[in-house]
């Protein structure tokens, strides 16, 4: 990043800083004028001082869109502007906590106003009264730059904070200590030479709009293991990877985005709620603070931020809070942290920016989206990525699972479409399946991903050599099951050549055994991939001796009788899996070997 692009994100704008006056007011978007502004500074809006935000510059006609509701305000009232971009405060104390849209501890607002909050008010989104205990990991002496990483703070039990050089500093450290600081206070002293002096604090700004650089770039060759079948098994995402989740009203996408907060193996979770319902809202605060950590038997807040702007708080906010949410999530990507981030859902935010378009009048897109809706999305999903940071060799990513909410599940629609074309996972999810009670209602039919490829060397070395293999077989056998189908719809099951008819029961078995899970149930709720693949294989087993059989001469109605294959199910739900499934294996072996004519 050039010293030039610097001074202009990180330092106050010294130019004429005058007020400006309310000219015109349309919902969340108010024109001022006489204000002497930049794109994208942060404004003070009326006597209120509402938050808001430059979005256009015609003239001496200045665009803002507001954060907050804009009933009463009027013409001619003051505007200020702070000269600042749209900035989050990152440090210790983001974990635990919950946000609005523009991080504002919804904790903290509760305890000062009630359950309502108040126009015109701010907080600041971290606790800058709270001391953090300080390690240094540098020495005096030491140079160090942008990036690098001089020491820790424990900022909960489960999670280790690196305090980073911020973007504009680099030297030679002259003063670093341990002890107990406030996020203002300084814990390092760099001298950049000269007499130029660098006081390093717990706590950093970071302009929401602009990425966060890293080092390198990695290609998505780990998988980010979900302990979802279904998604682990045929769909894989990688770390670093993004995938989209959408699906109707009621087909599970917040229950589905849950389990993955609760079970993937990353290390810290940022969940944006984003325009989502109240009620849906409230479920997650409610018990996201009362889930367990499955890795350390403790609260999952500990490595959790949670971002709550739901569809009735305003329009303007929620487009923001993605945008925030993306920013806490590449500051813990970039102390080597692997980071999974849930927006849910990417809808309601597009919803967002066709509203102030639409009050701006730009000229709209398809369906009165604006026609930039591609770009930002695209935007959003690029800033996910697996690196290696500036500061430290070990490696950092963001996966970023969106979810997608089409009106009336149609996948055609813009939102949909143009997020299909910068995602490489699409886990489709299905109202009809949801209806059936088949859970996670996955649709394997039109879901995909195409990291398998990328991916197979880690399987083939840590779960299985013939992974792959077994995966694919299992995509067959349900795909030839969708074409008998037709068929059976037609003229009956008993119409079928009985190979074909075996092959309905593999089907069946593969999709109640494998592809369902219940995410309630204390053990199926979450399944290894080595379990996943000891599922695979019997029923693989099943379906090799079960056409053993039938080629010497027995009837499938003889081979369906047997009783061994029954005990898989119950396998899925019991702790001792191994030891079950290896004797369901040997007896299912023996019953088609005492198969007589």
């Amino acid at each position: 990043m050039a010293n030039n692009t610097k001074k202009q994100i990180f330092s106050m704008n010294k130019v004429n800083r005058e007020n400006g006056k309310i000219f015109r007011i349309a919902g969340p978007v108010v024109i001022a004028q006489n204000l002497q502004a930049r794109m994208y500074d942060v404004v003070r809006v009326g006597n209120e001082k509402l938050m808001g935000e430059v979005i256009q510059i015609e003239g001496e006609k200045v665009t803002i869109q507001v954060y907050e509701d804009t009933s009463g305000i009027k013409p001619g009232e003051p505007v200020t502007n702070t000269g600042l971009p749209l900035s989050v405060e990152l440090g210790p104390g983001l974990l635990t906590s919950i946000y609005d849209g523009i991080q504002r501890p919804l904790q903290v607002l509760q305890k000062e106003m009630g359950d309502f909050i108040k126009r015109g008010v701010d907080a600041p989104g971290l606790d800058h009264k709270k001391k953090w205990e300080f390690k240094p990991l540098i020495k005096v002496g030491q140079q160090v730059k942008h990036g690098d990483i001089i020491g820790e703070v424990e900022e909960t039990p489960t999670i280790n904070h690196r305090v980073l050089v911020p973007a504009d500093v680099s030297g030679k450290v002259k003063e670093i200590k341990a002890g107990k600081y406030t996020v203002d206070e300084t814990v390092c002293i760099v001298d950049s030479g000269q007499d130029n002096l660098h006081k390093i604090q717990l706590m950093q700004r970071w302009p929401v709009r602009i990425p966060r650089k890293s080092r390198k770039k990695l290609s998505p060759s780990i998988p980010l293991i979900t302990g979802q079948r279904v998604f682990d098994v045929f769909f894989p995402l990688a770390k670093g990877g993004v995938a989209a989740i959408p699906g109707p009203f009621g087909a599970g996408k917040t229950v589905s985005q849950q389990q993955l907060a609760k079970w993937s193996d990353a290390d810290i979770v940022v969940y944006i709620g984003c325009g989502e319902r109240g009620n849906e809202m409230t479920e997650v605060l409610t018990e996201f603070p009362h889930m367990i950590d499955p890795k350390t038997g403790k609260s999952l807040m500990n490595r959790t931020v949670l971002i709550a702007n739901t569809s009735n708080m305003p329009v303007a906010a929620r487009e923001a809070s993605v945008y925030t949410g993306i920013t806490i999530a590449e500051y813990y990507r970039d102390m080597g942290y692997n980071v999974a981030l849930m927006a849910d859902s990417t809808s309601r935010w597009a919803e967002a920016m066709r509203e102030i378009s639409s009050r701006l009048e730009e000229m709209p897109g398809e369906e009165g989206y604006p026609a930039y809706l591609s770009t930002k999305l695209a935007q959003f999903y690029e800033r996910a990525g697996r690196v290696i940071p500036l500061g430290t060799d070990e490696t950092g990513s963001i996966s970023i699972i969106g979810a997608v909410s089409p009106p009336g599940g149609d996948f055609s629609e813009p939102v949909t479409q143009n997020t299909l074309r910068v995602t490489k996972c699409f886990w489709a999810l299905d109202a009809k399946l949801a209806q059936r009670r088949h859970f996670p209602s996955i649709n394997w039919l039109t879901s995909y991903s195409l990291y398998p490829e990328t991916l197979a060397p880690w399987f083939t070395e840590h779960i299985a050599p013939d992974w792959t293999d077994s995966v694919r077989t299992c995509m067959i056998i349900l795909q030839e099951e969708e074409k008998l189908l037709e068929i059976v719809q037609l003229v009956g099951s008993d119409s079928l050549p009985e190979k074909q008819q075996l092959t309905l029961e593999v089907a069946r078995m593969i999709r109640e055994l494998i592809l369902q899970q219940n995410a309630y149930n204390e053990v199926d709720t979450y399944c290894e991939p080595k379990k996943s693949y000891m599922l695979i294989k019997i029923v693989l087993k099943y379906s090799e001796l079960a056409n053993k059989a039938l080629e010497r001469g027995f009837k499938v109605a003889e081979i369906l009788k047997l009783k061994a294959k029954d005990g898989i199910a119950e396998a899925k739900f019991n702790k001792d899996h191994k030891k079950m499934l290896n004797d369901i294996k040997k007896e299912m072996e023996k019953e088609f070997s005492n198969l007589k004519r």
